[in-house]
């Protein structure tokens, strides 16, 4: 699944395509990041142009949002909008 560096998150409006969000990240590594061949960013919580972006599955856990916002968020994500 391919995301545009502009993607946002359907119920928080969060950016998506940012290095806490791909599979390569890691602190444990230099720059955060374990793509050696990539060039990270200073802002791991900002879009970027990163080529080897990988969305990990199930990286964003919203900490902040309710139950009924999450139902919410489920029926938009569901009917499209």
């Amino acid at each position: 699944m391919p995301l545009s560096r502009l993607s946002e998150c359907l119920a928080c409006h969060a950016e998506l395509h940012v290095c806490r969000m791909c599979r390569f990240y890691d602190l444990h590594k230099p720059e955060s990041c374990a793509e050696e061949r990539a060039d990270p960013p200073k802002d791991k919580q900002r879009a970027n142009f990163c080529d080897y972006f990988e969305p990990r599955a199930n990286a964003f856990q919203p900490s902040d949002m309710s139950a009924a916002d999450r139902a919410k968020a489920e029926l938009d994500k569901l009917f499209g909008k």
